[in-house]
């Protein structure tokens, strides 16, 4: 790959050629022509595994998001088997033609109608997939123009133990959603804590787990609230 490109350009050109209007902060006039429409709450699965646990926990955040106000409306995206090159966020260039699927997201994450944007990883020793640590590094060209202020961010993590990382991954992706500006809730009552805390130990299937389920569901349901007051 070419390295000709400093982190400084890319920051102040590239990102917009690649990512071109996506990436323009929400402006006044466009939240007020949406304050009566529907309020979008997107989810991104981050786990290299399609349609295994992380997108059935965030199909439950989702739901439980749906069922608060009927303007509400949701998303699942899936970053398996998508190309995000986290190395672009360090300023480095993409040969001609490779192949780079984040700025189709970050496209549908700038519409002003997005107020709820939730992630969802597994835990891999005790931190977040290689997969969303590369989405969120390509962040940066939001933070540029702080495009995701005020959006609600919540935050879902599910590992192979009960105590085995699960809340450590959870802060360690709210504090890139922190350094964007955003609304960062955890769980809501009654269980109240810093996000949806997920077990996968019976064979990819977290519907028995009960009390993961019910903090995904907490989650679901406090994003659109924030979201709805917002």
């Amino acid at each position: 790959m070419s390295s000709d490109v400093t982190r400084r350009g890319f920051l102040t050109a590239g990102a917009g050629a690649a990512a071109g209007a996506a990436l323009t902060a929400v402006s006044a006039e466009a939240a007020e022509a949406h304050k009566d429409g529907p309020v979008k709450i997107i989810a991104i699965a981050s786990s290299p595994r399609k349609g295994k646990t992380t997108a059935a926990g965030l199909a439950v955040c989702l739901e439980a998001a749906k069922a608060v106000d009927e303007r509400i409306e949701t998303e699942l995206i899936e970053l398996a088997g998508l190309k995000i090159p986290g190395e672009v966020a360090a300023g480095i260039a993409l040969e001609p033609g490779e192949r780079d699927d984040f700025p189709a997201i970050a496209e549908k994450l700038s519409d002003p109608a997005v107020r709820g944007i939730l992630i969802g990883t597994p835990v891999y020793f005790a931190n977040m997939s290689a997969l969303c640590k590369a989405f969120l590094d390509r962040w940066v060209v939001f933070r540029k123009t702080f495009a995701l202020s005020n959006r609600v961010g919540g935050v879902l993590a599910v590992g192979s133990g009960r105590n085995a990382g699960v809340e450590q991954t959870i802060r360690s992706v709210q504090a890139a959603l922190f350094a964007q500006e955003m609304i960062v809730v955890g769980d809501g009552q009654p269980t109240g804590h810093f996000g949806a805390t997920l077990w996968n130990n019976a064979g990819d299937d977290i519907s028995k787990d009960e009390a993961g389920i019910k903090t995904a569901q907490n989650l679901g349901r406090r994003v659109a609230e924030v979201a709805l007051l917002l």
